[in-house]
């Protein structure tokens, strides 16, 4: 495959998945749906469009996904959209994405890995960055939105952890959408004196199901194989960047200074901590 179809996959990958934060808190913020029926229509969506494309596979891959997986996967997704009723895209892509490294890199610590100097100095930096970003003050996040939108962040790192290895990537996560519907269709059971629907609102949840998840694994999938170890995961840096930039210029949300340097300080201490361990690999 050439650079530049590898490097096209790619973009639209990261921008699918910043996708998600955008069409959630514009749903929540400019529609009548509510997070829970957001979550059951994107996780409904999400399984028939990445059934559809396992079955046009018709292929022999190996992977079914697993009830556990699934339950990280609602988990996730449940936690991301309530969220964002009250988080800005930009500082909710942080927090997820800080989240789910931090968890990532935890597992890897409780499993004997060393980190070096180097390491040590960049999970400090990116742990004193999120710190900074909760501290109280005139333009820190919600604390209950921003703990959702970090439990959604470890469910995510524990749902990409238990990943590794399932098989088929495209095969393994259809299974694992379709085990998170029921759990979704619960939720709004359970919600359903607040259940809100419009076309709208559905709209931006089939988005961001079928197309930002769905679509956007699928071509991930595809750039994935073509892509170095350390690339890969340095490239996912981009993804709350192209958030922020997409809430600017999509939403008219407000940038701070003190997002911006707690986004510097949480993905330069990320990208350390990867470059490092991949570079001594």
């Amino acid at each position: 495959m050439s650079p530049i179809r590898t490097i096209a996959l790619t973009s639209v990958a990261m921008i699918a998945f910043a996708g998600n934060s955008l069409l959630c808190r514009v749903a929540l913020r400019e529609t009548d749906i509510d997070a829970a029926s957001f979550t059951s229509i994107r996780l409904v969506s999400g399984a028939l469009t990445l059934w559809l494309l396992v079955q046009l596979r018709n292929g022999k891959a190996l992977g079914r996904g697993s009830w556990w997986s699934a339950l990280a996967l609602f988990t996730y997704a449940a936690a991301f959209s309530y969220a964002y009723l009250g988080l800005s895209a930009a500082m909710g892509a942080l927090l997820l994405f800080g989240a789910v490294q931090a968890t990532m890199i935890s597992y890897g610590l409780i499993r004997g890995e060393r980190m070096r100097l180097l390491q040590w100095l960049g999970f400090v930096l990116a742990f004193a960055g999120l710190v900074g970003l909760l501290l109280p003050g005139l333009t820190a996040p919600p604390l209950l939105n921003s703990g959702l939108m970090l439990s959604a962040g470890m469910a995510w790192g524990i749902y990409s952890l238990r990943g590794k290895g399932a098989g088929d990537p495209t095969r393994v996560t259809a299974g694992n959408f379709v085990r998170a519907v029921p759990f979704a269709l619960v939720l709004s059971v359970l919600m359903a004196a607040n259940v809100s629907v419009d076309v709208p609102g559905a709209g931006y949840a089939i988005a961001s199901g079928a197309i930002a998840s769905g679509m956007g694994y699928a071509v991930w999938y595809m750039a994935l194989p073509l892509l170095k170890a350390t690339s890969a995961a340095t490239i996912q840096l981009s993804v709350p960047v192209l958030a922020a930039v997409g809430g600017v210029v999509l939403l008219s949300e407000p940038l701070s200074w003190r997002l911006v340097i707690a986004a510097v300080a949480i993905l330069g201490g990320i990208a350390l901590v990867i470059y490092e361990r991949q570079r001594t690999v």
